[in-house]
């Protein structure tokens, strides 16, 4: 069976971001800790995807993903300075999620969820960088698919989140903080 639209996705993979001479190994998904998806479902980046169609069970892969097809160019204008009161709880500001370098979860006036990285905590206000932690970067994929098949019932359960989020953004499935419900 080949990778195909709503077939269940298995691979192992090291992914490696920066160029050539200056790379860094980023993430690694192993045979006991595979990445597994649904194809077509719109939960990988469509290039991602677009590299791995076809491809069968045992076969293996290498490609790159520059900025523009993976998670775009950095842009300064997504770092900005809010106000510290909006991050307070019961009354008082919230120093022991809101520290530099912590990732935390947030709306924006739209009712979208998003992540940003703090960056700094001023006396009246906290710099969060709101560009996808890999922007910019080109990402280098090696790797084997493990596993093709028909996605069944528990594999769409599974693998999709009505709210949007992945626990692997915000910690575990035991200590979830994302501020949804599906992860539990």
């Amino acid at each position: 069976m080949r990778i195909a639209t709503n077939k269940f996705v298995s691979v192992e993979y090291d992914l490696n971001v920066g160029e050539e001479g200056d790379v860094e190994l980023m993430e690694q998904a192993t045979e006991e800790r595979p990445l597994e998806f649904i194809f077509g479902t719109g939960s990988m980046l469509p290039s991602f995807e677009a590299k791995l169609k076809g491809l069968s069970a045992g076969e293996g892969f290498e490609f790159s993903l520059t900025p523009e097809e993976a998670y775009g160019e950095y842009d300064e204008a997504n770092v900005v300075e809010l106000p510290k009161n909006i991050f307070e709880r019961d009354g008082r500001f919230d120093d022991e999620m809101v520290v530099e370098g912590h990732t935390v979860p947030m709306m924006d006036s739209d009712g979208n969820r998003m992540l940003g990285s703090v960056l700094a905590v001023g006396d009246e206000t906290v710099t969060m960088d709101f560009n996808h932690p890999l922007s910019g970067e080109t990402l280098h994929f090696t790797g084997k698919v493990l596993a093709v098949r028909e996605a069944t019932a528990d594999d769409v359960m599974r693998l999709t989140k009505s709210c949007g989020c992945s626990c692997d953004d915000c910690g575990d499935e035991e200590d979830c903080s994302c501020g949804c419900d599906c992860c539990k």
